[in-house]
C-alpha cells in the first residue's frame, strides 16, 4: 500500500530593502534570526532573479550555514510575465505555470519564495504561487522581515489607518499628472493616504510632477534607502517642498505618500 507524501510548505522569505543600493545592511540589523535560520534550511527557490537570489543565500549562510552547498540549491524563477504584467490577477496568469514550481512542494520539500526586495507578493511577484499553493493544499507560512510600505507610512505622519497602495504612477507626464490628481482627490476627500513607488532613475522626474501637479496643502511623504544607515523620510506640505529645490537619489528605492 503507498504511503501518500507529506507535502511540503511555502515559506514566504522577506529579503532585505537594499536591492540595487551602493551599501547594504548586516543581515542581522534587517531580518530575524529565525527567518534566517529558516531560509537556510531550505533547498528549493522560487525567485524573481536567480542571481539576485544566490546573494541573498549568500548572506544567509554568512549568518547561519546553508542546509546544502549553494550549487546544490535549487532555484527556479518566475515566469517574466509576472515582472512585466505582475502575477495578482488571476485572469491573466497561467495557473499551470505557478502550479509547476511548486513541484517540489508536492513531492515533500519546503519551498522559498522570494523577491528581489523585502516580501515577496507584496509590491513584487509571488501572488500566484500562493494562490496556486493553497489550491493544491500547501502550507504557507509567512515569515518576518521588513516591508518598506509599511516603514514609509509609519515615518510619514499620513494617516496609518486608512491607506491604499496603488504601485506605480504612469510615465507618461500627461497621464501621470491625471493619475496624481484622481490620487490627491481620494486622500483628501476620504483621508485615505496613497502610497506609491517608482523606479529609482525617474525619482526626481515624479517629484517634479508632484509638486507641479498637488495642491499646496496637501502633505507629501518621501522615504528612502529604508533600513540602511542613510535610511531619510522627510514629510511636508507640498508648499513647504517647492522653496527647497530637493534633489533625489536616483539610484536609490524610494516610497512616496500623499494625504491630508
Amino acid at each position: 500500500m503507498n504511503q501518500q507524501v507529506k507535502k511540503g510548505r511555502l515559506f514566504l522569505v522577506p529579503t532585505p530593502l537594499d536591492f540595487g543600493c551602493a551599501t547594504e545592511a548586516p543581515l542581522a540589523d534587517v531580518l530575524p534570526l529565525h527567518t534566517v535560520q529558516t531560509a537556510a534550511q531550505i533547498t528549493h527557490w522560487i525567485c524573481e532573479n536567480a542571481k539576485s537570489c544566490r546573494a541573498f543565500l549568500k548572506r544567509v549562510d554568512a549568518v547561519a550555514p546553508l542546509a546544502a552547498a549553494l550549487q546544490q540549491q535549487q532555484i527556479a524563477e518566475l515566469p517574466r510575465e509576472a515582472h512585466k504584467k505582475g502575477d495578482h490577477n488571476p485572469q491573466t496568469t497561467s495557473s499551470s505555470d505557478s502550479s509547476a514550481l511548486l513541484a517540489a512542494a508536492l513531492q515533500g520539500h519546503d519551498v522559498g519564495l522570494v523577491s528581489e526586495a523585502g516580501m515577496p507578493a507584496i509590491a513584487d511577484p509571488g501572488s500566484s504561487v500562493v494562490r496556486a499553493a493553497h489550491d493544491a493544499g500547501i502550507e504557507v507560512v509567512p515569515l518576518v522581515g521588513p516591508t518598506s510600505l509599511l516603514l514609509a507610512l509609519a515615518a510619514s505622519g499620513l494617516n496609518g489607518q486608512n491607506f491604499a497602495f496603488v504601485g506605480y504612477v504612469p510615465s507618461d507626464a500627461t497621464e501621470r499628472s491625471a493619475r496624481l490628481r484622481e490620487l490627491e482627490q481620494l486622500a483628501l476627500r476620504q483621508g485615505q493616504t496613497q502610497i506609491f513607488i517608482e523606479t529609482p532613475y525617474r525619482n526626481q522626474a515624479l517629484l517634479g510632477a508632484l509638486l507641479q501637479t498637488l495642491q499646496a496643502n496637501t502633505r507629501l511623504s518621501i522615504s528612502s534607502g529604508l533600513t540602511l544607515e542613510s535610511a531619510s523620510t522627510q514629510s511636508r506640505l507640498v508648499k513647504q517642498w517647492k522653496p527647497l529645490n530637493t534633489s533625489l537619489d536616483n539610484r536609490t528605492p524610494m516610497v512616496f505618500a500623499i494625504g491630508r
